[in-house]
Order: C-alpha cells, then structure tokens, then sequence
C-alpha cells in the first residue's frame, strides 16, 4: 500500500520504509552470490573470473540506467508527498518513454561493442570466452532490467517498498532452479548463469506491473495524463541523468581499477571477484536505508515539512555510521572464510588474496553510512545535479590509483582504492548536505515571516 511519511516519527518511517528494502536489496544480492557460487564450485575459478571480469562494465551501464530510474522517481515522490496525483501521474507516464528509449540505445549499442568493451577492460585470453558469453547475455536483457528498476522506483516512491520485496524473493527462487538447470544440468556454463539472472529479472519486472495495474489505479496514467510535456521530460532528465552519471562516472573508476587488477593475473582476478561479491551483499543495508532516508527527504519536501529533512538525514546517517563499524570488524576477521563460499578450500593463494582485499578495506565501512546517506538525500531534495561531483571524486581516486599506484604495489594499492574514493565522497557529500538542508531551512523561515 502507499504509504506517506510525512507524519510520524522519522526514524522509525525510514527503518520501515529500508527493513523490505534491505530485505530485497540482500535478496538481489542472494541470487548474484548464487550465480558466483555455482560458477565458481562447478565450473572453477577461471570460470568465476570469467563472470567478475564484466562485473565494472555491468556497473557503468546498468548503474546509469538504474540511476536514471531511481531519478525519474523523485519527482513522483514528490508530488505524491504534495497529494499532486494528477501531476504525479504525468512524470509515471514520461518515465515510462524515456525508458523505453534507453532500453532500445543501450541494448542495441552494447550488444554490438560488446568485443570492444572487454578488450578494453584487458580481459586475460584464458578467461575471454566465458566472460564473452556472460555479458552478451546481460546486455540483451535489459529491457527487463530497466522494467523492474523503474517500477519498483515508482512503488517505492509512493512509499511500498514490501512487494518490490517480495516480488525479488520470486525472482530469487526462480534464479536458483534455473541456475542449477542451466550451469549443471544443460551444462551451458557461465551463459546459463547470466540466462537466469536476465530470466529472474524478467520476472520482477512482470509481477511488478501486474500489480501496478490491479492494486494501484491511482498510478496508472489516464487518458489526460499521456501527453508529452517538454518543461516535466527537462525536470526528469535534470534529475535522473546526473543521478544516472553518478553511478556511470564512478563505475569508470572502477572499470579503470578491476582492469589494473586484470593485468595481475587469474588468481587476483579470481580474489577480486569473490571479495567484490561480498562487499556488494555487506553494502546493501547501505543501500536500502539511503534509499529510505531520500524518499522520506522527497516526500517531505513536496509536503514542505523541511523541519523534518534534517531529522530524518542525522538518524539516517547515524544508523549507517554503526552498522559501517560493525561490518568492517566482522569483515576484519572472518572475510577469508567468508570468500570460500565462492572459492575451492585448494585455491589457497586465492583465498589469502580475498580475505587481504575485504580487511584492509574493513577499517572504512563506517564511512560508507555518510556518503551512501548523504548523497542520496542529496539526490532525494532534487540536487542530483551537485551530487554527481562525488562520483568525479571518486573516479578520481580510483583513477590515480589505478594508473600510478596499482603498477608500484599491485593488490595492496588494489584493496585501498575503494576505501579512499569513500573517503573522498563523503567528506564532500556531507558538507554538500548540510549546506542543502540549511538552505532549505533558510526557505522555510523566510516564508513563515512573509
């Protein structure tokens, strides 16, 4: 159901709001894990290599186009926090045709460069046919990628993040039956890891629709409402794009580092990607209560509460910081256990490597409570514009790193850039989000005395 979160206690709106979230968001996370583990256990480590040598590209394109979505669905949030539906439903409407071009530019154009682009990122020859046949799959299944991101971005939006939820746990069982089908039963090896992730995806994004049309006729754009309206396509561009490029800018500092760490052979690659997956599961608490605190920031922004933005941002912000100390010890002393989830107790030189790789980056996780909060609030108040700058840092380090550092001391210079470009990021986007949060108060203020 939608739910507004423009009266109420802010902290507990927002952990309600992020608990389905989070559970979705570990969830995705589950049948990504699931992917690397039945790859790397059945097929080998080679095989694993194969899939997280295109885990940066997947980043740089599906991250504009998940950040395009997540963009799109402020503005909705935001007039449905003001109980501007008519409105609202106009931006459902433009989303769903600017999405629809993006599909067909980024399916298309990835397809066909596809050989370029793992060149690019100095895929090792061992490993190439089987990344090959792993990204081809993803690039031409996302359409429904982008299906499912912009209409669990609505539903969020409006303040439902449980069916999304449970919408993922079908998605996630479905993935598991097919990887199994596909990888061990069919045999068709890391194209048949990729086929039931795209198949899964698939799925969300028909339950998601389904749903839509049948449990929220308020969302469902009239007659009156699909018209093209030049001034609220700028305004969505003005948002999703730089939101978009965020994700596109500092996934390029990634791609720029996972083909540093490329060049250092298999083993590296094979630690790399098997630490990478677990970060990215550690990070979704992140994630889902950024996402909270920036749909609580947008909806009480179109409401015009501001007082509450700045409450609900400190709590939001607080509450990552310590579950950021709590991951990074439990990272510290039990990440190479950890990694064998994905990797043969025999790969010893692989495990040591991973296990390196998560502790040195364990000591700062609670920095990703301030710039995952922060930068999202940001993005949530309409800023998305300035947000982007944080990415620019981020790519930055990366980048020094990647062409300076990583050739001098190899995978230590690898496992300390990601912690460095988070340093970077949140110390900009938490000056950013306070200036933002004490304009909009200067707003407030002004207004009352009129």
């Amino acid at each position: 159901m939608a739910k507004s979160m423009t009266e109420g206690k802010p902290l507990k709106l927002i952990l309600q709001f992020a608990l389905p979230l989070l559970l979705g968001n570990l969830f995705q996370q589950t049948y990504n894990i699931i992917d690397a583990a039945i790859v790397g256990r059945v097929l080998g480590a080679k095989a694993l290599a194969s899939v997280g040598a295109t885990s940066s590209v997947q980043f740089l394109i599906l991250g504009f186009c998940i950040g395009c979505m997540a963009g799109f669905a402020v503005p909705v949030a935001q007039r449905f926090g003001a109980g501007d539906y008519k409105s609202m439903r106009r931006y459902i409407y433009l989303s769903g045709i600017l999405t629809v071009g993006l599909m067909v530019i980024l399916t298309v154009t990835c397809s066909l460069l596809t050989n370029q682009i793992l060149h690019l990122l100095s895929t090792p020859a061992s490993i190439y046919q089987g990344a090959y046949d792993y990204i081809i799959v993803i690039f031409l299944g996302m359409p429904f990628t982008l299906a499912y991101n912009l209409l669990s971005s609505i539903l969020r939006a409006v303040g439902d993040s449980k069916m999304p939820f449970i919408f993922l746990v079908v998605a996630t069982v479905i993935n598991i039956v097919l990887d199994l089908f596909f990888i061990i039963g069919l045999g068709w090896g890391c194209m048949g890891a990729a086929l039931a992730t795209i198949i899964a995806q698939g799925v969300s994004a028909i339950c998601c629709l389904v749903f839509i049309h049948f449990r929220y006729e308020l969302l469902i754009p009239r007659k009156e409402d699909r018209k093209w309206n030049g001034k609220k396509v700028g305004n969505l561009l003005y948002i999703g794009v730089p939101m978009g490029l965020q994700f596109s800018i500092t996934a390029i500092g990634s791609m720029m580092l996972q083909a540093a760490n490329n060049g250092l052979g298999d083993v590296y690659v094979s630690a790399f990607t098997a630490a990478t997956r677990i970060k990215q599961f550690s990070m979704s608490p992140f994630d889902a209560l950024a996402t909270g605190v920036s749909t609580f920031a947008s909806q009480n922004y179109g409401a015009g509460k501001y007082k509450r933005i700045e409450k609900g941002i400190k709590q939001g912000i607080n509450v990552g910081i310590g579950y950021g100390i709590f991951i990074g010890l439990v990272l510290m002393f039990f990440g190479r256990d950890l990694s064998m989830i994905f990797i043969s107790g025999k790969e010893v030189a692989v495990l040591d490597a991973a296990g390196y790789y998560l502790r040195c980056t364990s000591y700062f996780w609670w920095s990703l409570g301030i710039l995952n909060v922060a930068r999202l609030s940001i993005q949530g108040l309409g800023y998305s514009n300035l947000a982007i700058f944080s990415g620019v840092m981020e790519l930055i380090a990366r980048a020094i790193i990647s062409l300076v550092l990583v050739p001098l001391y190899q995978f230590t210079a690898v496992s300390f850039a990601d912690p460095i470009a988070w340093l970077s990021g949140a110390l900009y986007c938490g000056i950013v989000c306070i200036v933002i949060v004490k304009r909009i108060q200067k707003k407030d203020s002004a207004s009352l005395e009129v």
